[in-house]
């Protein structure tokens, strides 16, 4: 338990290694330049294109996944969770899209609009989640099997008999997770001075807490931080490099102003901070759900028992 809280903390610092001088040196960027265009479509079918970056990872992983013969658990939990996953990103286009996002350059997608809530978005919305969620899936596996094996907990049957259940209310994830939409009300009405509320910070934090507030009291001993740590590492690489170079600048897609918190790169097209929040926030909910299927799978045991602990039997 105290390794796998040093290794959790030492991810986190890592990670603030890089993100405040990164932070402090943006935050220094006082009058930020604007890109512009003189073509009416600088990148034809642009956002179409750039879906590669899930795509082609998503791909290489899978065949490298199916090819091993040692990983059938894995890849069984990866089965059993990753429609799951698809879905919340799902949710975010269908319930939120339009109070969310915009999507002034319709030339950079293939023009296939799907209706949702409150009005349409482009067909690449649902692309970009299904992969995204993939990708952070597989990376994670791949990292937890290969790069960082060494770290990996393998007696995933004593998870579920340690524990009773599943369910655990891990009260720290709660109140964190209360905290920072109260910080995030706050700080967009007292500090950024703009109406409403921050829809999409909420949404993150649903996100990433609820499945810890349920289970991160089982599954922390089962957490490869280390696989976390490069897996968050890689994404936010590429998120940035495909929204705050591409995406934003371009017109792929922005962000309503309402639903934010208010807090912006300037120097990065005005990005919403919630744009690089987003990753972390799907990474580690990926991360959580993952390990509790695993743990689910390795008891055997029926899912009302396995997670609330109530009746069944172990499964042959």
């Amino acid at each position: 338990m105290g390794t796998q809280r040093k290794a959790a903390l030492l991810s986190l610092a890592m990670l603030a290694l890089i993100v405040a001088p990164a932070a402090w040196t943006l935050w220094q960027v006082k009058a930020a330049g604007r890109l512009e265009i003189a073509s009416s479509n600088p990148t034809p079918y642009g956002y179409t294109w750039s879906l590669l970056l899930f795509l082609v990872p998503v791909a290489v992983l899978g065949s490298w996944l199916v090819r091993r013969p040692d990983l059938v658990e894995q890849r069984r939990a990866i089965l059993r969770v990753a429609p799951f996953l698809i879905a919340q990103g799902f949710s975010l286009d269908l319930f939120f899209g339009s109070r969310f996002l915009l999507f002034n350059n319709r030339a950079a997608t293939l023009g296939w609009d799907v209706p949702i809530v409150g009005g349409c978005v482009p067909v690449e919305e649902f692309v970009f989640y299904a992969s995204g969620f993939i990708v952070v899936l597989l990376f994670y596996v791949w990292n937890d099997e290969v790069w960082c094996a060494r770290y990996n907990e393998e007696d995933y049957s004593a998870g579920l008999a340690r524990n009773g259940h599943l369910v655990h209310f891990h009260k720290e994830s709660f109140g964190v997770g209360l905290a920072l939409i109260a910080l995030g009300w706050i700080y967009k009405h007292f500090v950024a001075g703009q109406e409403g509320w921050p829809s999409y910070l909420t949404f993150l934090v649903v996100i990433a807490l609820v499945p810890s507030i349920g289970f991160f009291a089982v599954v922390r001993p089962y957490v490869n931080w280390r696989a976390v740590s490069v897996t968050v590492f890689a994404l936010l690489l590429v998120s940035l490099l495909w929204e705050a170079t591409l995406a934003v600048p371009y017109g792929w897609w922005g962000y309503q102003k309402r639903a934010m918190l208010g807090l912006t790169v300037d120097a990065w097209a005005f990005l919403p901070i919630e744009a690089v929040l987003v990753w972390l926030a799907v990474t580690y909910s990926t991360v959580i759900w993952y390990e509790v299927f695993k743990i689910w799978q390795a008891s055997k045991a029926p899912a009302a028992a396995a997670f609330l602990g109530r009746g069944g039997s172990r499964r042959p």
